[in-house]
């Protein structure tokens, strides 16, 4: 083989395999496919190759194939063929991220040139992306985004995909799932990431601070405005943009952002000089965006400008076979924030929190590792379930345990009120404190 491959879409067959014939003669490996949906099944983020497919076919048409192919990976090359002369259909394809345009009748050396330069930059695409994963970014997504279900191995390898481009993102997920999580980490790992990250939380922006905000003002635009400031859209130029929870934006404001995100440029209130963007734009949103552009709450047109790549961050309920693995990493995150000695839980403990419902996703998750490392166990866990296994000694014990820590937290760590309380002398408080490794300071937290 001496290209990689190409997929040749076309309904109908005469024309397929006569392009198909013109391709391989100019040295290309072809495979011919008589429809738009059997592309998808070949189609991965490491796709090696480009796609060559006509527009006017029954079923799924070029145009949605081309969206549909963008939403795997926005940098596989697509070209679009069509017989119909439809010079806004090939604005509106390109516009929407098509590789190229050719119109009917093509001679097969254009064809074979397109194709030939579309290798090239995939071949550029995909070679980027391991240089940047050599530079040691690639083992830094297990240790913020954990996990072994298939749902999590999916979420870090389109991260991965996507992190190489400048394609803007929407996120969604369930509250507390780690949304920003991934936003930070797609801009980390990105060619962007020693420039800005700024976040824009789109539920809090006061309504009468929105314009100067985000676009940023000149001296004397407004009472008030003594100098010139930046906005947050301009402070960010290089950078990313992260729009936390975006369907809570006001409808007023969508339409400005909307702009923005076309043209890339912004204006400072009180001037007319357009200042150009160098940004990416990630969105977040646990809501259904979808739902609320048919209730009229959010624009069809922004919607589809930022979810060019939409990725899913799956609940814990989703993924249980995570929250054991997840559970532990926040053990030890918790025991270094608090300045604790690491604590392992018995298997038992382990199973009955993977059995649990956390509707509080990962948010939930940690505030029950903070307790857990500060001796107060797990709300909500049955003291069955807690107690399984453990003999008589190790009960008293962890009984015990939970509560000295208990008095020591409602004490805001002062000792005498303690070990009064307690009916124990200050020594026997110490020593109690020493053997299961608690300490005034992180009670009091």
């Amino acid at each position: 083989m001496k290209h990689p491959s190409v997929l040749l879409v076309d309904d109908e067959e005469d024309i397929r395999r006569s392009t198909c014939q013109s391709l391989e003669l100019a040295g290309f490996d072809v495979r011919e496919l008589g429809s738009a949906e059997a592309v998808l099944d070949l189609v991965t983020p490491g796709f090696a190759g480009v796609i060559v497919s006509d527009i006017r076919m029954p079923g799924m048409d070029g145009m949605t194939l081309l969206t549909r192919v963008r939403d795997i990976d926005p940098d596989v090359p697509v070209i679009l063929v069509t017989g119909h002369g439809d010079v806004q259909l090939a604005v509106r394809a390109m516009r929407e991220g098509a590789y190229d345009f050719i119109e009917k009748p093509f001679s097969a050396q254009h064809l074979a040139d397109v194709v030939a330069r579309a290798l090239d930059r995939r071949r550029l695409v995909l070679e980027n992306r391991l240089l940047r994963a050599a530079a040691g970014k690639r083992d830094d997504l297990e240790s913020r985004l954990p996990g072994r279900s298939q749902a999590m191995i999916d979420l870090r390898y389109r991260l991965r995909a996507v992190a190489g481009t400048d394609a803007d993102v929407l996120i969604i997920g369930e509250t507390g799932v780690g949304k920003e999580v991934a936003a930070r980490a797609l801009h980390d790992i990105s060619g962007r990431a020693d420039r800005p990250f700024v976040v824009i939380n789109c539920a809090a922006l006061p309504a009468n601070l929105i314009e100067s905000e985000l676009f940023g003002h000149e001296a004397g635009a407004f009472p008030g405005a003594l100098r010139a400031r930046y906005g947050k859209f301009e402070h960010a130029r290089g950078g990313t943009i992260l729009l936390d929870e975006i369907g809570q934006m006001p409808l007023v404001l969508q339409a400005r952002l909307l702009r923005v995100i076309e043209d890339r440029v912004i204006v400072r209130l009180g001037s007319n000089e357009p200042i150009p963007l160098d940004i990416r734009f990630i969105a977040t949103s646990k809501i259904e965006l979808e739902e609320e552009v048919a209730a009229g709450r959010f624009r069809a047109d922004l919607l589809y400008r930022l979810n060019v790549v939409t990725l899913k961050v799956p609940p814990l309920a989703a993924r249980r076979e995570d929250v054991p693995i997840l559970f532990l990493q926040l053990l030890r995150e918790a025991a270094g924030r608090y300045r604790r000695e690491p604590v392992e839980p018995p298997a038992h403990i382990l199973e009955a929190i993977a059995r649990r419902d956390w509707p509080g996703n990962v948010r939930e998750l940690r505030n029950a590792a903070d307790r857990y490392v500060l001796g107060l166990g797990v709300d909500g866990l049955d003291p069955d379930e807690e107690q399984e296994g453990l003999s008589l000694a190790e009960r008293v014990a962890r009984y015990e345990r939970s509560v000295i820590a208990s008095a020591l937290q409602a004490h805001g760590g002062a000792l005498k009120p303690v070990y009064e309380e307690l009916g124990i002398s200050r020594k026997t408080l110490y020593e109690k404190m020493q053997r299961y490794r608690l300490d005034r300071r992180n009670s009091a937290e």
